[in-house]
């Protein structure tokens, strides 16, 4: 066979198209992977159960940060986030992994109410004591409320609407060494924790409630559920505000439905404060003042006198019960014939044309009708001003506490004054005032700042603020 002979094209031709059929199917084949990865990178929408761990663990690490005043401040907004995501925790429970972006708009909006809650918690938590925070905190969970009504009339889970306490009030004191050994044996203040919602008894299995190691079960009536806890249960700390969680665990539809109940822990210490006050006292101060020399001529056998007032330097005054006239010099002539004895002139006091002034007149009087006559005269006084001078007194670190007021004497000549207070450890605060400041906002509930009738200002924190 030679080459170009009709055999060998054919046989070239066979080969291009064996080779082109297999350049397609690495091509289609490369492709459909390059096809299969770009459908992998896109992700699918997030499952139900994907936003709540989410949005569980969001708020957890802001219940772990949260500071003494967030836990008071936002006590409120943290409870009723709790309670809205357990409620779309029990509803969702059987469509956990249900994409997200299935469900109605109005049940994503409770979702998103959440996140929003989230948010500002975090914001105001970034940036403690920042004007707004815990406003803002408040406005993002005030439709959470709502929130709940609408699952408890439309759902058919568990719902829980609220309960109380709130806050876990410390004790008062603590007892003496004389009390405590009187004290009955295991003697501990009870919580009575109160729990309102629909669908919380629905099996014959009553709720149960545990927090740390304490379990017990609930007390039912309609649509309540109660429980006397011994506060020993709660965990509880000495300077520092803290949350506190307990556990409510029901059956429904033939599975445990478990809540978080959160309540704020408040501390058996208040904090301690500090008092300062600015006192003004007057000192006098004087000096002496010689008056420039007054001269009074008179002609041969004639008498002059002049008056002159004197104005005290700006600031100050003239001691009257300490002045005095000088006569400098009184001459006299005759024929030109020195001779100071046919000089009877003078130098007095006289009144005065402004109470502060004072005024002399010097007098040069010829002694007989021949003599001219000439008096030197001055006075010399005490100037008296009185001088403000400023003073801080200190009162030292005072312990406050819930079972007395604090109550600091307020110094004579007090003009004005600054409170420094600590409370719980963390929480600094600074309040001023002056004389005539009769109380002053704290900004707490449980904070009175005050200027009593007796001239004393007391320091009053009240624990029945937290009931």
């Amino acid at each position: 066979m030679t080459a170009g002979s009709p055999a060998s094209e054919s046989l070239r031709t066979r080969t291009l198209v064996l080779l082109l059929f297999v350049v397609v199917l690495v091509m289609g084949a490369g492709l459909a992977r390059a096809q299969g990865q770009e459908n992998r990178s896109v992700p699918a929408s997030p499952t139900i159960a994907e936003k709540l761990v989410i949005l569980q663990a969001e708020r957890a690490e802001l219940q772990a940060r949260a500071g003494s005043l967030a836990r008071i401040e936002m006590s409120s907004s943290f409870r009723a986030a709790s309670l809205l995501f357990d409620a779309l925790t029990s509803r969702y429970e059987a469509e956990r992994d249900q994409p997200f972006d299935r469900l109605p708009a109005a049940r994503q909006e409770m979702f998103a109410r959440l996140e929003a809650v989230n948010a500002a918690l975090r914001a105001a938590i970034d940036r403690p004591g920042a004007p707004g925070g815990a406003a803002a905190v408040s406005l993002a969970a005030s439709g959470i409320p709502a929130d709940l009504e609408w699952m408890a009339s439309f759902d058919l889970s568990p719902v829980i609407l609220s309960y109380t306490p709130t806050y876990l009030v410390p004790l008062r004191t603590a007892p003496s060494d004389a009390a405590a050994a009187t004290a009955p044996a295991g003697d501990d203040p009870m919580i009575e924790i109160e729990i309102l919602g629909l669908r919380l008894t629905r099996d014959r299995t009553p709720p149960v409630l545990t927090i740390g190691s304490w379990r017990g079960e609930a007390v039912v009536t309609p649509e309540r559920l109660k429980f006397v806890v011994p506060r020993s249960a709660f965990p509880a700390d000495a300077k520092h505000v803290r949350f506190a969680t307990g556990w409510l665990f029901l059956r429904h539809a033939s599975r445990t439905v478990a809540f978080q109940l959160l309540f704020t822990s408040i501390p058996e210490k208040v904090g301690s404060s500090a008092f300062d006050q600015k006192v003004r006292s007057v000192v006098p101060e004087s000096n002496t003042l010689v008056s420039p020399e007054i001269l009074a001529r008179a002609p041969a056998g004639e008498a002059r006198t002049v008056r002159r007032c004197f104005d005290p330097p700006p600031g100050w005054r003239f001691d009257k019960n300490k002045r005095r006239v000088v006569i400098v010099e009184r001459l006299g002539w005759i024929d030109d014939i020195p001779d100071e004895t046919m000089n009877s002139g003078s130098v007095a006091f006289v009144r005065e044309d402004r109470p502060n002034q004072i005024c002399v007149a010097v007098v040069a009087k010829a002694a007989t009708k021949a003599a001219r006559t000439a008096t030197i005269g001055r006075f010399e006084a005490t100037l008296v001003r009185d001088v403000a001078t400023d003073r801080v007194v200190h009162s030292g670190r005072r312990t406050v506490d819930w079972s007395e007021p604090v109550r600091i004497p307020l110094e004579p000549g007090m003009i004005e004054w600054k409170l420094y207070v600590r409370l719980f450890d963390e929480i600094d605060r600074e309040f001023e005032g002056n004389a005539d400041t009769a109380a002053v906002p704290s900004g707490f509930t449980f904070l009175h700042i005050a200027i009593d009738g007796d001239k004393k200002l007391t320091l009053r924190a009240d624990p029945e603020a937290f009931r």
